[in-house]
């Protein structure tokens, strides 16, 4: 097969292949950049492979970095872009099924291909437009076939992550992965607690984030891959419910995935802050989707006040976006619309602050200025109050006197 065109990201990078051929050596264009052009997909990152081995690349270019030159990769800077350019090499076995024991640099383009992880990223694209297909990948792509090079019990003997990158693929590309890469999978889930936690939520994440998660996350619960994920275990019934109310709908972003799997995991804000922390989430995402818990926890049990809206705060719009997936029938429209018009969004735009109390009301700094701003904080969201100065210290004033 021949592409006639090709995109601009390989075009713009055919003056290094054409250059390492004129070195004597061969060049090709090798990845996911080739899968996704065959998919008509936009292209992320243009990877190189070569029968050059590092040290003859860095005599043929000028600027290079050893971007990992132990495996054979390195990065070539041209025209202010820099192209990852790996040679072929083959892989000795993987003790801890994630790294090679041993890396040796080869001249074939074959022995290379060999050892990917599956026939739709093992495809080579020569600076003339030649696909090069030797594992029937074309076909797969054609049927929609996620299918192992080779043996798949090698492969994810090779990196148990792919097993965990198997099930990512499916639910970007909305592939079926044939039956014995399937069965393979799950003879050999158990491996996946060799790999970094790390690793495995950057690939279950973007699962998350498929067209097909619904198909994905029901083949994770036909192979038993989730009673190897943190906080997963005998949620068998939580992931069918999570599947059937993500058929035809796409998740948005990383914060929504989150949230909306851990509501239907039906866990409480404070369960919520445990299992983020074993996937090793940021601060940040975990706040975040502890806010979202808590209001979503509180629609299951029936009205929501303004409070409640307003202590979401800047989580309102993921939070809805959960809802909307959920199973609550509870109106996401209404609610942004009494979230919109609440008199302040945050503690920042109260009209007055612990400054400006200690000045006009002559009180020390200390405990009674945090509970006397908040409960005028909760009477302005409320309604109760305006957020006005003068207001404000006059409530102050009278909450002091019934105090005393």
């Amino acid at each position: 097969m021949n592409l006639q065109q090709l995109p601009s990201e390989f075009t713009a990078a055919l003056p290094i292949l054409e250059k390492i051929e004129q070195a004597g050596y061969e060049a090709y264009f090798v990845g996911g950049s080739v899968r996704d052009t065959l998919l008509g997909k936009p292209i992320h990152d243009v990877d190189i492979a070569t029968s050059a081995f590092p040290e003859e690349i860095k005599a043929i270019f000028d600027r290079t970095i050893d971007t990992g030159i132990q495996h054979g990769t390195v990065m070539i800077l041209d025209h202010g872009q820099g192209y990852e350019t790996t040679t072929f090499r083959t892989e000795s076995t993987y003790t801890d099924f994630r790294r090679p024991d041993e890396v040796t640099f080869v001249r074939s383009l074959a022995e290379d291909l060999q050892r990917r992880d599956f026939t739709i990223n093992a495809f080579a694209l020569k600076a003339d437009g030649e696909i090069i297909d030797l594992f029937d990948g074309l076909t797969d792509l054609k049927n929609k076939t996620l299918r192992a090079v080779g043996s798949p019990e090698e492969r994810f003997h090779e990196d148990a992550l792919r097993m965990m990158r198997a099930l990512r693929f499916s639910s970007q590309l909305s592939f079926e992965i044939e039956p014995a890469t399937l069965q393979a999978i799950q003879e050999n889930v158990a491996l996946l607690k060799n790999i970094a936690i790390e690793r495995i939520n950057v690939e279950f994440t973007k699962m998350m984030l498929g067209s097909a998660v619904w198909y994905a996350a029901l083949e994770m619960i036909r192979v038993g891959m989730h009673n190897y994920l943190p906080g997963l275990q005998d949620t068998d019934i939580d992931i069918v419910g999570l599947a059937d109310l993500l058929k035809g709908e796409q998740i948005s972003n990383e914060t929504v995935a989150w949230m909306f799997l851990v509501f239907e995991l039906g866990l409480t804000a404070t369960d919520t802050n445990g299992f983020l922390r074993l996937w090793k989430h940021s601060n940040d995402l975990i706040k975040q989707v502890r806010k979202g818990i808590h209001l979503l926890n509180e629609l299951r049990l029936g009205e929501v006040s303004d409070w409640d809206l307003y202590e979401v705060g800047d989580a309102i719009e993921p939070t809805l976006e959960t809802l909307a997936l959920s199973e609550l029938m509870v109106d996401d429209t209404a609610l942004r619309t009494r979230y919109a018009n609440l008199t302040i969004k945050n503690k920042q735009e109260l009209a007055i602050n612990g400054g400006i109390l200690a000045s006009e009301l002559g009180l020390k700094p200390g405990p009674v200025f945090g509970k006397l701003l908040q409960q005028l904080e909760m009477q302005v969201v409320g309604g109760q109050l305006k957020n006005e100065r003068a207001v404000l210290i006059e409530a102050a004033q009278k909450l002091i006197v019934t105090k005393k």
